[in-house]
């Protein structure tokens, strides 16, 4: 009889063993369960913002392509002209204002174009 109460004891310690790691599984398995809800509605928010985005991006380059365009053709020649010699300006003096910006050549325009052009700025003639 002893033997028996023994085994009893022994399968009943083994069967809360058993419960308890089996609720600690269910207590896990909820959780991960938990997290996979909340990452699905997130995700799917990132993906629905990622796509709005996108499609916002491609109505901003349209509109720009559209307003450029109609810019260019309502334009007086001698606007376009203009553009076109400074634009022109620009890329002559590139090379120069990019040595002088990274240290390696002087000041790009002399003394008296620089005296000259604060001149024009500081008296608003030329």
């Amino acid at each position: 009889m002893t033997s028996l109460f023994t085994q009893e004891i022994r399968l009943s310690k083994r069967h809360e063993k058993i419960v308890s790691q089996r609720l600690m599984l269910l207590q896990q398995m909820e959780s991960k369960l938990g997290n996979q809800n909340t990452e699905k509605p997130s995700q799917q928010q990132a993906e629905t913002a990622f796509k709005r985005n996108l499609s916002l991006l491609k109505d901003i380059e349209a509109a720009e392509k559209s307003l450029q365009s109609k810019m260019q053709s309502h334009l007086p020649p001698e606007v376009v002209s203009l553009e076109t010699c400074y634009w022109a300006s620009v890329e002559e003096y590139i090379p120069k204002w990019e040595q002088f910006l990274l240290g390696q050549a002087p000041y790009p325009i002399s003394v008296e174009n620089q005296k000259e052009a604060e001149n024009t700025v500081l008296n608003g003639t030329r």
